[in-house]
This record gives C-alpha cells, sequence and structure tokens, in this order.
C-alpha cells in the first residue's frame, strides 16, 4: 500500500488506545514509514463522509484592490 501524503510505504501495525467508546484497547492499521501518517478504517469512513473544500473563496485582504 502506498502512502497518500506522501506516496511512500505503509506498514500494517497493531495500535494501542486508552480504552475507546468500543471498549478496545487496540486496533490495528497503517503506518507511513517516510511521514508517519497513520490510516484505519475509522478514518478512512471519516474522510469519505466530509465534504470537499471550497476553492476560491478567500479572504478579501483591506486596502487592496
Amino acid at each position: 500500500m502506498q502512502c497518500p501524503r506522501c506516496t511512500g510505504e505503509m506498514s500494517y501495525e497493531m495500535f494501542e488506545d486508552l480504552k475507546d467508546d468500543t471498549g478496545d484497547i487496540y486496533f490495528y492499521g497503517w503506518r507511513c514509514i517516510i511521514c508517519g501518517e497513520i490510516l484505519d478504517p475509522v478514518i478512512l469512513s471519516n474522510r469519505k463522509s466530509r465534504f470537499a473544500p471550497i476553492i476560491g473563496r478567500n479572504r478579501k485582504i483591506m486596502g487592496r484592490r
């Protein structure tokens, strides 16, 4: 698997959590060897449900035309 952030190599690892709301202490996911990006099923589903950013609606700088 390639990292979506830097296209580096990803490794499948077990991560430790401090008892999330499901009661699990450990979960499995992917970590990028180069940049450290972490992906798991929850992160991927949250990213899919977000809206695309709006481009071209920057703040106007006062005093400039």
